[in-house]
């Protein structure tokens, strides 16, 4: 009936290439000629169970019986139940059920305790008592298209939990795939065993990939579906930034260096605070590596997104005046607002003072520079020039940006 040659190399296959134990396949085999055994020489309500040599090619069928008293099934006297139509049965069934928990008595899946106890005597109830079936070998068109349709499924299913056991761990990691399709503004990209997608805003403004390139992307989350496994990646999380960054700062790695927080606009600039627990290590340094060659590589894999690396700051007035580099700040004032403690990081309220020149630069082009300062910071930022402040005792702000406003 089976090619044991074929069956062993499929089930290497599938363990080598796709991860499912033989264990899982054989068991689909089982539960495979079961159904089928059952579809096409087996009766209403039976429960057939079907143990598959893998050595030898032969299967044995055995039907189980579960082990039942009156506590557990209700009796129905067999003449009065043939004799009544099938609608005056139904009525009767649902009447009972209502005051009653115990199901019906099936002769195929039933064996009363004490007929029980006449082949095994330590049967108790609720045990499986197993009898067994005559042996076939035509299970007809029908059954092995049955046969056929369960292994499918369930390689399926074992494929999905494979795919989920091992994408759940990777979850929040960089992972390596090749670019398979775009559609409707969705990258699809294979990873293996499974495919996962790119949403439009998850990708990099400007990006442009080509069928079968490599691509790296930061695995989000791992959602299973009524479709299967869905795989959602992106390139313009700011985390994305940061496993890069652990990628080429071994000192991350370690946790020497901790990166406080990231202000990202994907594609064009982002800003980076950093932080040392080691005071003989420079954050700043060793994130942009000798000669610039870590950040650039970053850099370089985000097609040219500037990046601004700061050293993070426990004084919210240094913090807030290295997140506005490369701009020159000539001074930062906190102030105090209602309700609000002064050093309160979260939503307080900063008035940074910069030279004439500098006005553009602590600026940005289109506001980006004091944009993702405000958003590093956690500050509500307000920039003037030193010029209107000797002109005027109180000077109106050459730009007010709250990151909460972003």
């Amino acid at each position: 009936m089976f090619d044991l040659k074929v069956i062993n190399s499929v089930l290497d296959q599938m363990e080598e290439e796709r991860g499912i134990s033989r264990e899982k396949m054989l068991d689909a085999i089982e539960q495979a000629l079961a159904t089928a055994y059952k579809k096409e020489f087996g009766k209403r309500g039976q429960i057939v169970r079907a143990s598959f040599d893998i050595n030898t090619g032969s299967t044995i069928f055995n039907q189980i019986k579960i082990v039942v008293d009156d506590t557990t099934v209700r009796m129905e006297d067999a003449v009065e139940e043939s004799s009544e139509d099938d609608h005056a049965r139904h009525v009767r069934e649902e009447e009972t059920e209502d005051d009653d928990p115990r199901v019906r008595f099936d002769a195929e899946k039933h064996i009363r305790i004490e007929h029980a106890r006449l082949i095994k005597k330590d049967v108790a109830v609720g045990d499986e008592m197993i009898f067994a079936l005559e042996p076939k070998d035509d299970f007809g068109r029908i059954a092995a298209q049955t046969a056929k349709q369960v292994i499918i499924q369930k390689i399926r299913e074992a494929e999905k939990e494979s795919a989920l056991k091992e994408f759940g761990q990777k979850a929040g990691d960089i992972i390596i795939g090749h670019v398979q399709r775009f559609e409707r503004g969705n990258l699809y990209i294979d990873l293996g065993r499974v495919t996962g997608v790119m949403p439009y805003d998850e990708q990099i403004p400007g990006e442009r990939f080509r069928p079968g390139e490599r691509i790296r992307a930061l695995l989000v989350s791992v959602e299973e579906t009524a479709r299967g496994i869905f795989l959602k990646l992106s390139r313009s999380h700011p985390d994305f930034l940061a496993k890069l960054f652990a990628i080429e700062a071994p000192e991350l790695q370690t946790g020497a260096v901790e990166i406080k927080a990231i202000a990202r606009e994907a594609g064009s600039r982002s800003k980076i605070a950093v932080f040392a627990h080691d005071s003989h290590i420079d954050p700043v340094g060793s994130m942009v590596g000798q000669r610039g060659v870590r950040v650039s590589t970053v850099m370089s894999e985000l097609g040219g997104e500037k990046i601004d690396i700061i050293e993070w700051s426990e004084s919210p007035a240094s913090f807030i005046e290295d997140s506005l580099s490369p701009a020159q700040v000539v001074k930062v004032e906190i102030v105090k607002e209602a309700g609000l403690e002064n050093n309160d990081a979260d939503r307080g309220h900063a008035l940074v003072t910069v030279l004439p020149d500098q006005q553009s630069l602590a600026i940005g082009r289109g506001g980006q520079n004091v944009r993702l300062a405000a958003k590093l910071t956690g500050w509500k930022i307000d920039i003037m020039s030193s010029q209107a402040t000797s002109e005027e005792n109180v000077p109106e702000p050459v730009a007010d940006v709250d990151e909460k406003s972003i």
